[in-house]
């Protein structure tokens, strides 16, 4: 286990000299997000790993190395709850005797979003982040943080979407008789 982590350290160090804004990792935001106040949401978040790479799973198998985070910075009276990772892919590389926990291609990760009640309606935009490290089938490159955004709309929640709605029973065409005999039919 030492000398797997000494073989991503040194992998990393070498290839630190790559430009910092080179992403492995390309993000598609979702086309159209909305949710009703006080009502949660799923939403799914779109990730493409660039071909012939990798990143770790959100639970790597050794502690060496750096797991796939996706977090975010929502703004007041917008909330993200939990996260959803995609089950990881197992890969065997040559630099290591044990499989890998990895991500590759595309992948999706779902949030559950909630607007609080009292949320003002209209247009949000939400920033966060993934964090990731990045590995071809020679070398791990240095840890990096994606920045994304969404547009979020918030709605007033509509009666009867979601929730306990309750419904009449079909009418026989019969009426029930006065409950008093003080009442007189009309």
């Amino acid at each position: 286990m030492k000398r797997l982590g000494t073989i991503l350290l040194f992998a990393a160090l070498a290839s630190a000299q790559l430009a910092p804004s080179e992403h492995y990792v390309k993000y598609a935001p979702p086309a159209k997000v909305s949710v009703a106040a006080g009502r949660p949401a799923v939403v799914e978040f779109d990730f493409r790993v660039n071909p012939g790479m990798h990143i770790n799973s959100d639970k790597p198998k050794s502690e060496f190395l750096i797991p796939t985070k996706l977090r975010f910075m929502p703004p007041t009276d917008i909330a993200v709850g939990k996260l959803e990772y995609p089950p990881a892919e197992e890969l065997e590389l040559s630099f290591s005797k044990e499989k890998l926990s990895v991500y590759t291609g595309d992948f999706k990760i779902k949030a559950q979003l909630s607007a609080s009640r009292s949320a003002t309606t209209g247009p949000y935009t939400v920033h966060g982040e993934l964090k990731y490290q990045a590995c071809n089938d020679k070398a791990c490159f240095p840890p990096k943080t994606l920045p994304i955004a969404f547009n979020i709309v918030v709605e007033k929640a509509k009666p009867g979407s979601g929730g306990v709605t309750q419904q009449k029973a079909p009418s026989s065409g019969q009426k029930n008789p006065p409950q008093s005999p003080h009442i007189k039919p009309r």
